[in-house]
């Protein structure tokens, strides 16, 4: 069931691609309340405007962000958009499902492009489990391509629908796009929102080589990581299948490990479960797992990843493991253009989070260069 309220717009926030934030307050209710609102779906609110909101996640306390959610304005709904091509639809079946043109669909003017597609080339694939490591990824990466005098690579994000699937709900993809530092974001599945648009992680991949016509390829879900504490039930799991889709493509499948030295919990301690289990037993196909190498205060920590990782060399898909070193990653990882923050902790509070996340990096640029 979902929670309905109506709102009045108090005032507006900030803003980024996609997104605006609201102050809003409720009618017979709390005052002051944060929303967020998807023009593109909804249209564009102002002061004093009415506004319909979903609270349930709020209510709840779970990761929407800390957000009532726009569901509409009732009184003064947007225009019906221009007719034009397109007919895929996206976060189908719901209230606010919307028609968008695939990047691989008839009606594309990139459909004879991707129509017969099969090969990657040895395109390097970063599959990662949680949207964070996105922007530390690229910054291993552009790192490597610095020291290697080369220039820094052209990189696609694919967003996959475990997470958010309104791509404009990141703050990351708007603030990487406009640094220059992602060239596209294709939004796979139910996801929607991207530079384009395409109908499985396959046509997604196969429109980063031929379209975007990247050097590498970050594969991850949309923010909002969904974990139930259970061996299988978290969204990461896609990893796994992400590593499988790139791999029958032929490209090179990269797995970024998600790692931690600050988590609580035991099965997130090192390497976490989540990453033992969707490269260990989801994929089916052989990886490059780009193992960081702590030293310092970290080497401890680093001793136990290698433990961990030695599972993954041992699973049935023949899983390589390449140990990177992490010197020099921290400086380049604190002049991201975006603030990094994994689970609530940033830079200072989990650095191994990220620097494993930029080892993988590191490595994508190294198998571009054919090192």
């Amino acid at each position: 069931m979902i929670n309905w309220r109506d709102g009045v717009v108090r005032s507006l926030g900030r803003s980024w691609p996609g997104a605006l934030e609201l102050e809003i307050d409720i009618e017979g209710g709390p005052s002051g309340i944060r929303a967020l609102a998807y023009p593109e779906l909804v249209g564009s609110p102002e002061v004093g405007d009415r506004v319909s909101v979903t609270t349930t996640a709020l209510a709840r306390g779970l990761g929407t962000g800390g957000y009532a959610l726009v569901a509409a304005l009732p009184d003064r709904l947007p225009a019906d958009p221009p007719v034009g091509p397109g007919h895929i639809v996206k976060a189908r079946y719901t209230p606010l499902q919307t028609m968008v043109l695939g990047v691989d669909e008839q009606e594309s003017a990139h459909h004879e492009l991707l129509r017969e597609a099969d090969d990657l080339a040895g395109l390097p694939v970063v599959v990662a489990d949680l949207h964070s490591a996105l922007p530390a990824i690229v910054a291993g990466a552009r790192l490597e391509a610095s020291r290697a005098g080369l220039v820094a690579p052209r990189v696609a994000y694919v967003m996959t629908d475990g997470g958010a699937l309104p791509a404009w709900f990141s703050r990351t993809i708007g603030a990487l796009r406009e640094a220059g530092w992602v060239a596209a974001t294709i939004t796979v599945g139910q996801a929607f929102g991207g530079d384009l648009e395409a109908v499985t992680v396959h046509t997604g991949l196969l429109a980063a080589a031929l379209v975007v016509e990247a050097d590498l390829v970050v594969v991850a879900q949309g923010p909002g990581n969904l974990g139930t504490g259970t061996r299988w039930g978290f969204s990461g799991v896609s990893a796994g299948e992400a590593v499988n889709a790139a791999a029958v493509l032929g490209g090179r499948p990269i797995a970024c490990l998600r790692v931690s030295g600050a988590d609580a919990r035991e099965r997130h301690l090192g390497i976490s479960h989540h990453s033992l289990t969707a490269y260990g037993r989801v994929a089916l196909a052989p990886a490059d797992v780009a193992v960081p190498v702590f030293d310092g205060e970290l080497a401890p920590l680093g001793v136990r990843v290698a433990e961990q990782a030695a599972l993954l060399e041992a699973a049935p898909a023949g899983h390589r493991l390449v140990r990177i070193g992490t010197e020099g990653l921290l400086p380049a990882l604190a002049q991201t253009p975006v603030r990094l923050s994994t689970m609530g902790r940033g830079l200072e509070e989990d650095p191994a989070s990220f620097l494993a996340a930029g080892a993988a990096g590191v490595h994508a640029v190294r198998i571009a260069e054919g090192r």
